[in-house]
């Protein structure tokens, strides 16, 4: 189910006339004893310093919560790697994460000796053909790097910054860069910078050969993953002469096979230095602390005097249309993609403002003429800027009887409209401002902020000019849109067919043979020590108070409203939510999906989309399963307008029969194309029937039958329905309590009584007394496998130890499950376990725990598990690890905005009317191992498991499965149940 759910565009009259034009400008000051630079007008105030190394700091501050959003980008990536040893600054990236000559290490003088061997091994075995003397000198490399492991302590840097309270720990490798991201506590800028400052002086490849695994696991995830080859393929049809299509960030699997280490230090001796590097932090900092902290742990790195200057390679002009054909066992699409300059040009500007006109999920040329007329499924289009080239991409999937050759021909008809000038004059103000709508969110979220000072960076953009962009935009007129794509849209693309089928051309990265290494889990380095008595103010952690923080009041019919204020800007968001959902009518998903094409009697649909894209507000819709909830976005000013048009909608929608007949048709190939859907199968088919058998929330749903059977005043009706039932009022905005209320009772049409809300349908989980393993045949290289058990009634008590076991054991790449499957044997790329707390106080929780891994490896890394989840692993340091990272977050995390409401929402589904986090701090300060040993031992140790798992029939080791239960295939039908439930006859308020 896809919710309804509308752009928001700012009124083209408020943001451009009603406020003058605005000027940036750059400026210079000097504080704390630095010189940064800053530009006149700038949202975000950031100031941008150099030290005299020349590495560049961007900080900009914002109080929202006491955290500070961090990333580290380097001006390398996957265009950088030599064409004859591609991904090496992707294994580079994973490299990084462990450690350096001072932690991650017992003893480093010892250790340095095996790491030099090692590498030179490596050398020598990539000169190795013969496939058998390669199999027998790894294995001497695996004893070498076993005898190396003895010195390692696995995931230290991990270790260390969950102690002091990062989340988010990660990095990322692109065509154009690398960067290392953290969210820190405000109080720990200095450990951070410690830390960072330490691992970025020297590369040390430690435990490089399970590391490795991992990222053949990686390689082998993106073979499964048909839009990853989807993408390979346009790339290598748009930039034919340019490392973007000619390699790819991952690497071939040859260079995978035979990897250089000599290589990865040289390109991190390169690219890793001051003067390539830039330090981008948004949140509660002070700048001149922070400043100076920066140049105290980073300011003596060496700069690279000799940095290489990269120059792009020039593109050859395309003159006729390329066309690909990818196969895979998804269901088909069309991709179609256009080359442009790269983000630093021109092009940026025309490209953003026509990708809106063309596509904005409300009133664009593809949302009106395909995806209102659902004439395709899933249509849509986006522009992916990289540094030296972009490339403006179009999508969508086929209905029913469709060829992708017709899907490709009506996405090329509304770039045909573009050139003719063929779309209302308006759209383009009103794109402009959409734009500058998305800045003013983006200004309110951290990573957001600090990403756009990575991205100015790494494209070369000044910030003054980076700052500008939007309101540059104003000067482009339709005559220059229309100019524009009529010379640069032709037969110059390049298409990709997206074809349901074999592929004849499927590889994979083989398991070499290796040994289980050691895990020194217990011990830590001298800078690991050092680290946790380095004095740090400490911070107060501050709950939501729901009887301070969640204002609370009664509209007419004692309809219950609450609200809490928004301080920081004019947008506003207003809910109605109602506690019906798919469990109590599985109808209503239909009928929500059915609201997106409908008008009313005053209105047609099309009308209706564009003032509310007129007004700068938007609308949407969802149904869960124990919930349904419509919302209402926007500027507030325009409330009162967008809050009328959606009640009219609400209350007067007219039934289609057309309309209601593509959207049936539609949905019953979307099921179709589901079944082809690997995450669908497994998150949603297999982890259901795993938990509830057969009959489950996932499987509530209308037969195919059913579905077919529906008429539209049926849906109208419950649309209709919707606020006559009982539901309650969520606000966040600017308004006080007092004029909410006042624009409810004048706008919000209500019922003289309301009706109750239809009962759900009950699914319980019944008890694993003979475990059995559910499995389903998919076309894939990897294996993805779950372990799936009934945990006990909610308990509000529970929850405290919970969030301990949670994480302890599966939390982070330095949880016991993370680094024995991992970090120890190389079995999986991913690997977790977790223990959910149940939503509703009346329900169950549940325990899973995921392996992604080779099928060459399904037995021993299901046995690992297995062996994780009987034989509670007791890691003292990693304890202290997780408590004191629950205790820092919690110390440092402020819920805020609209997600007070939300906040107290699920509270009140679980009975609790308090923070619950507030039991969560208290009590993890005084648990030990003992306590979560013991609740392991009470909630999963005995019990048994239903498994699930989504492979090749052809490479799944059934022998092995069925030493943890029966074996029994599943099929799609039984999976998703589409056609094995009847219409069920929904009495009540709905009829």
């Amino acid at each position: 189910m896809k919710p309804f759910l509308l752009v928001i565009v700012v009124v083209a009259t408020f943001l451009t006339c009603c406020q003058p034009e605005k000027t940036y400008t750059v400026a210079t000051a000097e504080s704390g004893g630095y010189t940064y630079s800053y530009v006149s007008n700038d949202p975000l105030k950031v100031r941008i310093y150099t030290l005299k190394n020349g590495l560049k700091v961007y900080l900009s501050q914002y109080t929202d919560e006491p955290r500070i959003q961090t990333q580290i980008a380097v001006k390398a990536g996957g265009k950088n790697d030599p064409a004859t040893n591609t991904g090496l600054a992707h294994y580079l990236e994973h490299i990084m994460f462990k450690g350096s000559p001072d932690f991650g290490t017992l003893d480093w003088a010892k250790e340095s000796v095996y790491l030099d061997s090692i590498e030179h091994m490596f050398a020598h075995y990539g000169t190795l053909t013969d496939a058998e003397a390669r199999k027998n000198y790894y294995a001497q490399i695996d004893h070498v790097s076993n005898e190396a492991s003895k010195f390692a302590i696995p995931n230290e840097y991990d270790k260390m910054v969950s102690e002091i309270g990062a989340n988010y720990t990660n990095a990322y490798t692109s065509e154009d860069r690398t960067v290392y991201i953290n969210d820190i506590p405000s109080n720990q800028v200095n450990n951070w910078l410690q830390i960072e400052g330490n691992r970025f002086r020297t590369i040390v490849p430690r435990l490089f050969h399970t590391e490795l695994e991992a990222v053949y696991e990686e390689k082998n995830r993106g073979l499964d993953n048909d839009y990853n080859k989807t993408y390979e393929a346009l790339y290598a049809g748009l930039y034919p002469q340019h490392p973007y299509g000619t390699q790819t960030v991952i690497g071939t699997i040859d260079h995978l096979k035979n990897p250089s280490i000599t290589a990865i230090k040289k390109y991190f001796d390169t690219y890793y230095r001051p003067n390539n590097v830039a330090i981008c932090m948004s949140g509660d900092l002070d700048y001149d602390k922070t400043i100076a902290a920066i140049d105290k742990y980073f300011g003596d790195w060496k700069p690279n005097e000799q940095l290489p200057e990269w120059k792009p390679t020039p593109a050859t002009a395309l003159t006729a249309p390329v066309v690909k054909d990818v196969y895979g066992p998804e269901a088909e699409w069309v991709t179609l993609g256009f080359r442009f300059n790269g983000r630093n040009s021109g092009d940026y500007r025309m490209l953003s403002l026509i990708n809106l006109i063309l596509s904005n999920d409300q009133a664009g040329l593809i949302d009106v003429n395909l995806k209102q007329a659902q004439k395709v499924l899933d249509p849509g289009s986006y522009v992916d800027f990289s540094n030296d080239y972009s490339a403006h991409t179009f999508t969508a999937r086929p209905r029913e009887g469709q060829t992708l050759e017709q899907v490709k021909s009506l996405l090329l008809e509304q770039i045909e409209m573009l050139k003719k000038g063929e779309f209302d004059d308006w759209l383009i103000d009103a794109s402009i401002n959409n734009l500058k709508k998305q800045k003013v969110q983006g200004s309110e979220n951290n990573y957001s902020r600090s990403n756009d000072l990575v991205v100015a960076f790494t494209n070369n953009i000044a910030w003054e000019d980076y700052t500008a962009e939007i309101d540059e935009l104003k000067k482009i007129t339709k005559e220059d849109v229309v100019k524009f794509a009529q010379e640069h849209y032709g037969n110059n693309y390049v298409v990709v067919l997206k074809h349901t089928g074999k592929d004849a051309n499927e590889v994979k990265v083989e398991k070499p043979a290796i040994t289980k290494v050691t895990l020194n889990k217990e011990n830590k380095s001298p800078f690991h020590e050092t680290l946790l008595k380095n004095p740090v103010d400490k911070l107060k952690p501050r709950f939501v108070d729901f009887d301070k923080d969640v204002q609370k009041g009664k509209m007419n019919k004692d309809l219950e409203v609450l609200s809490t204020p928004n301080t920081e800007n004019d947008l506003f968001t207003l809910t109605f939510l109602s506690d019906v959902g798919t469990n109590n009518d599985p109808r209503m998903d239909v009928a929500v999906d059915y609201l997106q094409y409908l008008g009313t009697s005053k209105m047609p649909v099309a009308e209706l989309k564009k003032e509310l894209y007129k007004l700068g507000c938007s609308l949407g819709v969802e149904a869960a399963e124990d919930e349904t909830y419509v919302y209402l976005e926007g500027l507030s000013e325009n409330m009162e307008k967008a809050l009328k048009l959606f009640e009219d909608l609400l209350a007067d929608a007219q039934p289609d029969e057309e309309a209601l007949k593509k959207l049936i048709d539609g949905k019953l190939k979307e099921r179709e194309d589901q079944k082809k859907d690997k995450s669908a199968i497994l998150f949603g088919g297999l982890m259901n029937y795993g938990l509830y058998g057969a009959k489950s929330p996932f499987t509530n749903v209308l037969s195919n039958k059913a579905l077919g059977e529906l008429k539209a005043d049926e849906l109208v009706d419950i649309i209709h329905n919707f606020t006559k039932m009982q539901h309650r009022v969520l606000y966040y905005g600017p308004r006080n309590q007092t004029e909410l209320i006042a624009v409810l009772n004048a706008d919000h049409k209500l019922p003289d009584a309301l009706k109750p809300t239809p009962p759900p349908v009950k699914f319980e989980m019944p008890e694993v007394k003979n475990p059995t393993v559910y499995w389903a045949d998919y076309d894939m290289v990897q294996e993805e496998i779950m372990f799936l058990s009934k945990g006990g009634v909610f308990d509000a008590k529970r929850i405290p130890i919970t969030r301990m076991f949670d994480e302890y054991l599966g939390g982070n790449m330095s949880s016991p499950i993370f680094q024995e499957l991992r970090e120890a044997q190389g079995l999986a790329y991913s690997a977790f376990a977790y223990y959910g707390t149940a939503d509703r106080k009346e329900d169950n929780d549940l325990f899973y725990a995921y392996i992604g891994t080779q099928a060459d490896k399904q037995s021993e890394a299901m046995k690992a598990m297995k062996g994780l989840l009987v034989d509670f692993p007791r890691v003292e340091s990693n304890f202290d690890v997780a408590r004191n990272a629950i205790l820092s977050r919690i110390e440092s995390e402020r819920i805020t905005k609209g997600r007070i409401l939300f906040t107290y929402e699920r509270a009140r589904k679980r009975g609790i009317d308090y923070d619950i986090r507030r039991d969560v701090y208290e009590q993890v300060q005084h648990f030990t191992l003992d306590d979560i040993a013991k609740f392991q031992e009470q909630q999963i140790k005995g019990k048994p498991f239903n498994v699930v798992v989504i492979g090749d029939k052809k490479k799944i080791d059934f022998k092995a499965l069925s030493t943890h239960g029966k074996v029994q295939e599943l099929t799609l039908d039984q999976i998703f149940g589409y056609e094995k439930v009847e219409k069920i006859n929904v009495e009540g308020p709905h009829q």
